[in-house]
């Protein structure tokens, strides 16, 4: 019997374009799930280069992997910094009620 390989899958290989990454993070903000959105702005951090990102938003690169881990409960000024520096704008949209 052969083992199968596999390799884990890494969406911030896939964030190549600033359309995937608006795609990404709107579906991300759309479930309503803190810990996904911290795990997509993980991801979107890392297809742009946690170090660069970090420094952008002046925090470590340490501190940077900390705030976006899910489960982690960063500041939202941290989120900010990090939504800054990745060129993230976000927009309110009110929906009328039925």
């Amino acid at each position: 019997m052969t083992k199968l390989k596999t390799t884990p899958w890494d969406a911030s290989e896939y964030l190549d374009s600033p359309e995937a990454i608006s795609e990404y993070l709107t579906a991300a903000l759309e479930d309503g799930d803190p810990d996904l959105l911290l795990a997509v702005l993980g991801d979107v951090a890392k297809a742009e280069g946690m170090s660069k990102i970090a420094k952008e938003a002046n925090l470590g690169r340490e501190s940077l992997y900390k705030a976006l881990t899910p489960g982690s409960k960063p500041r939202f000024d941290t989120v900010l910094k990090v939504m800054k520096a990745l060129n993230i704008h976000l927009n309110a949209q009110v929906e009328a009620h039925a």
